[in-house]
């Protein structure tokens, strides 16, 4: 995002003032920006801060302390691997190092094309389908080593098509 142009600077104190009633309005405002731009850098911090009167370090504890905000951009398709313990037994840690030597990322990290985020999620409460992958909330089961790459090469595929059929 940079340094906001006008527009997005107006979008988001519309966003702040769309809660203005509300008694704890952060969660609410943060999730919306979230939604609208897909991350929350310390430019738009500063602007909710002027709003609604919380300081930019409360505003910035939030988006850091919760893993569903982000200070940069994502990827078009976030990849998030499970590593809660059900997960983890069952092979989690290693499909989440070949999702990172395939796309050349480490969790957290997202591609240079901006197609892929690397994601590491503590437990997304799927433990019966063990070690679990979603992509866009998509839900992968009982992920292998061995499907990571056709998972990829999917999406991948799905990409190019789009680019064809504009």
């Amino acid at each position: 995002m940079g340094k906001l142009n006008e527009t997005a600077e107006c979008k988001i104190r519309d966003i702040c003032r769309r809660y203005k009633d509300e008694n704890t309005p952060l969660m609410m405002i943060l999730s919306d920006i979230q939604n609208e731009y897909g991350y929350i850098p310390l430019e738009v911090q500063e602007v909710v801060s002027q709003e609604t009167g919380i300081s930019v370090a409360e505003i910035y504890g939030v988006v850091t302390f919760y893993s569903f905000f982000s200070l940069t951009p994502k990827g078009k398709y976030v990849i998030g691997c499970c590593l809660g313990t059900a997960c983890y037994v069952k092979g989690g840690q290693q499909v989440i190092d070949k999702f990172g030597e395939l796309l050349h990322i480490k969790p957290g990290e997202t591609t240079e094309d901006g197609l892929f985020t690397l994601d590491a999620l503590r437990c997304i409460g799927a433990c019966g389908i063990a070690p679990a992958v979603t992509i866009n909330g998509t839900v992968y089961p009982k992920m292998t080593v061995a499907k990571v790459s056709e998972v990829i090469e999917e999406y991948r595929a799905a990409e190019k098509e789009q680019e064809v059929t504009g």
